[in-house]
């Protein structure tokens, strides 16, 4: 079972999904541990592989998240798992597959762009006057979906919440009105910048939904400049890369990735992306 995100904190209503899914009808309860104190009841079927939860934990909210989580493991990507011999997680999953400035839960997976950062790192950025400016956008299932259909512009895309406060705002904004690069940290930070960004060219506000899908030709209206890690073939993420760097240029730096073995994926090599 995978925990999606919590619909309801008082009730207890959490979203999931289930395999396999024909097995779980509404009105089950399911037991997580040997002791029964961790129980949910199915109250719904959201998808054909979708649930919703009750779970039927008598105590304050912050004992029932740290009973929950423990009994879970951190939900890596499949061929991260696949990969493993023993295909388990490990104790040290939940720290490393983790950026060091998350804040705010609600995502199904890592920013992955984002662990190449360390606080060693972030401070010699500092030091050297390049400024970071942090904003949220809770990275959903859609970012694994195979795409079906020739038209791009017919593939659907899940809405993914966000949030861009006006701190980072200001950041980027003053560092757009002194002529400075701002460089966009993966494509979940392309995904929501472009959301936000306005037609005078400055990042606005907002707090909400995204479904925006970004692929070759595409006009960029914030970054000039891209941090990206080797996505694999055929996914929304490498699309997105091409329509930042160029179809043309981001293909032939695959190709070289390939060809000097560099890692993708999440724990992958990185790329700059640099446009005039």
């Amino acid at each position: 079972m995978f925990l999606l995100r919590e619909l309801n904190q008082e009730m207890r209503l959490w979203d999931v999904l289930v395999e396999p899914a024909r097995k779980i009808r509404i009105g089950n309860k399911l037991f997580f541990d040997d002791s029964g104190t961790m129980v949910a009841e199915v109250i719904d079927n959201t998808t054909s592989r979708g649930r919703t939860l009750r779970f039927l934990y008598d105590c304050d909210h912050d004992e029932f998240k740290r009973s929950l989580f423990a009994l879970g493991e951190s939900p890596l990507p499949r061929y991260i798992i696949d990969a493993r011999e023993d295909h388990h997680g490990t104790e040290d999953d939940m720290e490393d597959f983790q950026t060091i400035y998350a804040q705010n839960e609600g995502a199904v997976t890592a920013p992955a762009t984002g662990l190449h950062f360390s606080r060693e790192l972030l401070k010699r950025m500092e030091i050297r006057g390049i400024n970071s400016a942090f904003i949220t956008l809770h990275c959903g299932l859609g970012n694994f979906h195979d795409i079906e259909v020739e038209d791009l512009t017919k593939h659907k895309v899940d809405s993914e919440s966000m949030h861009i406060g006006a701190e980072a705002c200001a950041i980027v904004n003053k560092a757009k009105a002194e002529g400075r690069r701002v460089c966009a940290v993966g494509t979940s930070v392309i995904k929501a910048t472009e959301t936000a960004v306005g037609t005078d060219g400055m990042l606005k506000e907002y707090t909400g939904w995204t479904n925006r899908f970004i692929f070759p030709p595409y006009d960029f209206g914030l970054a000039d400049t891209m941090l990206a890690n080797f996505y694999h073939p055929l996914s929304t993420l490498l699309m997105s890369t091409a329509a930042f760097g160029g179809y043309d240029l981001v293909m032939e730096a695959y190709r070289l990735a390939v060809e000097n073995e560099y890692k993708f994926g999440c724990f992958g090599d990185a790329l700059l992306i640099l446009n005039d």
